[in-house]
């Protein structure tokens, strides 16, 4: 149940200025780890912007997400330094061990797998990202470590 005091609350902290929705909607998928209806229609209300206006950036940006996500959500890296040093195989490893494929969710909530064209950190190819944890010189073989490590994390 998404509260909407907290809606409100990081609306207030922006000030209530529509010129801030990214912001917000930032925040709120910090928040809530993604958009929900109730987030859209709540930071649209509370600015006086139509919904529509909310939804559209929701939409447009991939940063945000209209449907759950992971708590952890992961990013392996597919731009020309990792693929070449194996990010496909990588990715069919993830999708093993975590028994989803690219941009769904696992059923506990915990990870949501995609892939992105480059995270910027070809030195350390093949990369991924769990959360804002960069994983560089990635190898099959220590996949599963990884993965342990935010499974056994506390809230």
């Amino acid at each position: 149940m998404i509260e909407a005091a907290r809606i409100d609350q990081i609306v207030e902290r922006h000030g209530c200025k529509k010129e801030h929705l990214i912001a917000m909607l930032q925040d709120c998928q910090d928040e809530f780890y993604y958009l929900p209806r109730e987030v859209v229609e709540g930071v649209a209300r509370r600015v006086e912007v139509p919904a529509a206006k909310v939804l559209g950036i929701a939409t447009f940006f991939r940063a945000f997400s209209l449907k759950p996500v992971g708590r952890h959500p992961i990013s392996l890296c597919m731009g020309t330094a990792c693929h070449v040093q194996g990010a496909p195989r990588l990715l069919e490893g993830l999708e093993r061990e975590l028994g989803v494929k690219v941009g769904d969710t696992t059923d506990d909530m915990l990870f949501t797998l995609k892939t992105v064209n480059c995270l910027g950190c070809c030195g350390l190819a093949p990369v991924m990202t769990v959360g804002k944890n960069v994983h560089g010189k990635l190898k099959q073989s220590g996949l599963s470590r990884i993965l342990k490590k935010y499974s056994e994390e506390k809230e």
